[in-house]
């Protein structure tokens, strides 16, 4: 998600505050983000689209094709696809009955999964194989991560792996992934990556061949020399597969069967199902000051999910204050121009805020620095209820748990990180409002985090495609909460 082509290190400084005027409890301030530079929007603009358009893959769809009929699968047309496949690549891309049953679960029995992950690719991807072109590792390895993470920067393995690359705690830092309160570097996609890239480099060099290494890369290479010695000295995977671990035993034939996935998703009516509502361009800038992703937020006129999406290594949703080293702030780059046109402004306004509140006498305790409470559930609570006691979402609760469900058992105990108060607790739920009628169509409102795909699903009869024909003037890959949608009116 860093992308060195475009990075420029901009260190941010506090000397701006200086002179920062003191505010009295009787100033009346306003405060005002000036508009970025028209020129130089307009040429960032041109070069992020000549950029990505590199990597764009399929166009998105309805969800009436992520859902379609069952497709049987031809054995000698696979085998030769692959055979096309495999002339092009340093790895063996074997077409046998474990890879067959690989293929199987991507082409029709997880088509919305590879139909995310095909929405994914062009923000990951760009990134990835800048790095492994650098380290001089196969490009083809970028697949390894849909098969590591489904591209989720976020994911948890139940032994306790994270990130884009699973990477588990000590193999981490033996590659410079620091883990802090605040910061999980495993889960920097930028920096995960490198890591990635430095220990399959080091494990080719043990072995040679790139299957392997994908095998050692899976189970270790402590599992993948037990193979060898129990396999009579074979440096074959498929001749050494039988004594490798069971999950790693369907590694090497997912790892064929994503690139085969990659290769020719449209010919199974596979496309890419866009998951998220922002545009994919996006840039990075460093910085070692300290704010809240609500801070930033308020100033760029983003939500807090957008912000946590490119920037999961945060785990509080909080980039503290760097000493030694600075941080990555990853943003749409549309926002970045905006933000650095208003940089002074906005740390000026943070400060006259600390300043303001201190001079005022209230108790200081700021947003970013929570306090760590754990919390026994307790029969008949559920992860909702415990968040809203405590101000805190349920997206919190399981990050800061490491839980893989929502599912509490009376006697489990909870971390949770919260500014010492706890937010009353609704004892009736309100009904969401009905949708306003106007002329031959219905209004909905949009929620946080709704999709057209989810608003689809609402209005019984209504498509994707509907709504896109009625709504041609929305950026729909910009939904924000209260924006109006037309919807047909049925009946």
């Amino acid at each position: 998600m860093r992308r060195p082509l475009f990075l420029i290190a901009l260190f941010f400084s506090f000397s701006i505050f200086a002179n920062t005027h003191v505010p009295k409890e009787t100033d009346s301030i306003e405060f005002h983000i000036s508009p970025d530079d028209a020129v130089l929007s307009m040429i960032d603009s041109l070069m992020m689209d000549k950029y990505y358009n590199c990597f764009k893959y399929c166009e998105g769809s309805d969800d009436t094709t992520l859902l379609g009929s069952f497709q049987e699968l031809s054995d000698s047309l696979l085998a030769v696809r692959l055979k096309v496949l495999d002339e092009a690549t340093p790895f063996d891309l074997n077409y046998n009955q474990y890879t067959k049953a690989f293929i199987n679960l991507y082409v029709n029995k997880r088509r919305r999964l590879s139909s995310s992950v095909l929405g994914l690719a062009p923000l990951y991807f760009p990134m990835i194989e800048e790095v492994f072109d650098r380290y001089e590792i196969p490009l083809e390895l970028k697949y390894l991560a849909v098969v590591e993470s489904a591209l989720n920067p976020s994911a948890r393995s139940r032994v306790g792996a994270q990130g884009l690359w699973q990477f588990m705690y000590p193999t981490g830092k033996m590659y410079g992934l620091q883990v802090t309160s605040y910061v999980d570097d495993r889960m920097d996609p930028y920096k995960a990556t490198v890591a990635a890239a430095r220990y399959m480099k080091d494990l080719y060099k043990m072995y040679g061949d790139w299957n392997l290494v994908l095998a050692a890369y899976n189970s270790g290479p402590g599992n993948v020399n037990k193979a060898i010695r129990r396999s009579g000295g074979h440096k074959d995977y498929w001749k050494i597969r039988e004594f490798l671990p069971r999950e790693t035993r369907g590694y090497v034939p997912a790892f064929i069967a994503v690139n085969y996935l990659m290769s020719y998703a449209n010919d199974h009516d596979i496309y890419a199902f866009n998951t998220l509502l922002f545009d994919v361009a996006v840039d990075t800038i460093e910085t070692n000051s300290s704010f809240s992703f609500k801070q930033l937020a308020d100033y760029l006129k983003l939500s807090e999910e957008e912000i946590a999406f490119y920037n999961p290594m945060y785990k509080l949703d909080y980039i503290p204050k760097a000493e030694k080293r600075t941080h990555t702030l990853c943003l749409p780059a549309d926002r970045i121009g905006l933000f650095l046109t208003n940089e002074n402004t906005i740390y000026a306004d943070l400060r006259r805020k600390e300043i303001a509140d201190s001079i005022a006498g209230k108790e200081k305790q700021i947003e970013h620095q929570p306090e760590m409470i754990v919390h026994r559930v307790r029969s008949g609570e559920f992860l909702g209820y415990i968040a809203e006691k405590h101000g805190v979402t349920v997206r919190q609760l399981m990050a800061w748990n490491n839980l893989r469900s929502s599912r509490l058992n009376p006697g489990d105990k909870l971390t949770i990180y919260t500014n010492g108060r706890s937010a009353p607790v609704k004892t009736q739920v309100q009904s969401a409002p009905a949708p306003l009628k106007s002329g031959n169509y219905q209004v909905h409102i949009v929620k946080s985090g709704d999709t057209l795909w989810d608003i689809a699903k609402k209005y019984e009869g209504t498509t994707v495609n509907d709504l896109k024909r009625l709504n041609s003037d929305l950026n729909f890959k910009r939904l924000k909460p209260g924006m109006k949608v037309k919807v047909k009116s049925i009946g």
